[in-house]
């Protein structure tokens, strides 16, 4: 079964429902337009950076009590981990949906469940998850107030589901009451398509230069007048010599002279090549090192947060109000994008990060094992802690006993 089946099968057409008014009063209807920026090579990186890092994120349901969180079993966790929909793993999920948002500013995904009302309050039990890329979204509303969203697809295809099931993540959303992006609910690259323009202009200036460079050797210099078929005869004769010169001695007449030509062809500095490079990667919040995955730990931190953190907490956020009712989130329900695989940390790093959780006993053997690269080890679940701290409810009592101890020793010391 296509996607398109699935969606068909999932979505009401709801042909009574009425196009929304935004209170700025226009139309929300867009359609999907962003990819003027991505013929750059650096903007593909910058975005494949993050989609990669972001794809490494472990999503899970949990649940949050007054006394513990735990991660209940269920079909939630299950498509979590292994894959959201049956075209897709949970990795492949994620970078498709950072690609989508970031080219369109607009992210969609259509989660698939059942509804069970027996227990007098809706009960979800999801089936699949599948990011979209319509061609034009439009916002409705139905009689009775509900407001909608329909699809539109390339192939004439569209789709109509109620927007709270729907989930819809955007990128700088500002302007536009609905959409991620500038007024008309589309990508705002207009300043960052100055740099790439400029800097793609140098570019081509660079290679035209260095083919040029490369073309013209010298200059033959012709003593006489002479009409333009004399002039191609002349040059044509010129190179059958430097074709038939197996000495490197070039015979020519007193008619001519032979001007070699210095490459010395000048380039733009690298100065300004790195300035506009640097303002396409400050776009995006990622550094040179990061690009070309030469970063310490200090400079993947600076990533981290500012470019991947924001979406991790954003992720977590718009999972869970969609994906619960309001009484399961009111009981602690929600979803956690956890970003749990540290190897990007240096040996010390990892060492020292063992060793301060290792002393708490948050980590078990097994988890400090995973990350130094080891495999995991029977009865490896044990976790142990140092005996060089105390519980904070316990501080004071500690002290006085100690207190009390002291006294009575100097109540029985000999005067």
């Amino acid at each position: 079964m296509s996607l398109l089946d699935v969606l068909r099968g999932w979505s009401g057409q709801r042909k009574d429902a009425k196009i929304m008014r935004m209170l700025s009063g226009g139309l929300p209807v867009f359609s999907q337009f962003g990819t003027d920026i991505y013929a750059s090579d650096i903007v593909q990186n910058c975005i494949n950076v993050i989609a990669t890092e972001m794809s490494k994120l472990q999503p899970r349901h949990i649940r949050n009590t007054e006394e513990e969180q735990n991660i209940p079993k269920g079909n939630i966790n299950r498509l979590l981990k292994f894959g959201p929909n049956p075209l897709m793993t949970t990795s492949e999920f994620i970078e498709k949906t950072i690609w989508l948002l970031f080219m369109n500013y607009n992210a969609f995904i259509i989660p698939i469940f059942d509804s069970d009302y027996s227990s007098g309050i809706e009960r979800r039990t999801y089936r699949a998850m599948y990011p979209i890329n319509p061609s034009r979204v439009d916002f409705l509303q139905d009689p009775e107030g509900m407001m909608l969203i329909r699809f539109y697809f390339p192939n004439g295809t569209d789709f109509t589901f109620p927007y709270d099931d729907v989930i819809h993540l955007r990128k700088k959303f500002s302007v536009n009451e609905m959409m991620g992006g500038g007024l008309n609910g589309q990508p705002d690259n207009a300043a960052l398509l100055k740099v790439l323009e400029v800097n793609s202009t140098l570019s081509q200036g660079l290679a035209r230069a260095a083919k040029i460079n490369a073309s013209i050797q010298a200059i033959l210099k012709i003593a006489t007048m002479m009409d333009d078929d004399a002039s191609r005869a002349e040059r044509a004769r010129f190179e059958r010599l430097i074709a038939s010169g197996e000495s490197g001695i070039l015979p020519i007449d007193l008619k001519g002279e032979y001007i070699p030509v210095k490459g010395d062809v000048k380039f733009i500095d690298k100065d300004t090549l790195a300035f506009l490079q640097q303002n396409v990667l400050n776009w995006f919040g990622v550094s040179l090192p990061i690009l070309t995955g030469e970063f310490n730990d200090d400079q993947y931190q600076a990533f981290y947060e500012k470019a991947l953190e924001p979406l991790v907490i954003y992720f977590g956020q718009k999972f869970s109000k969609n994906m619960f009712t309001e009484r399961e989130l009111d009981v602690g329900n929600e979803i956690i994008f956890y970003h749990r695989d540290m190897n990007y940390l240096s040996t010390a790093a990892k060492l020292n990060l063992i060793k301060t959780t290792g002393e708490q006993g948050l980590l078990s053997d097994n988890q400090k094992l995973k990350l130094l690269g080891y495999p995991p080890v029977k009865g490896g679940e044990r976790r142990t802690q140092s005996l060089n701290y105390i519980d904070v409810s316990l501080i004071n009592q500690y002290q006085m006993t100690s207190l009390n101890k002291g006294k009575a020793v100097e109540e029985h010391e000999p005067n």
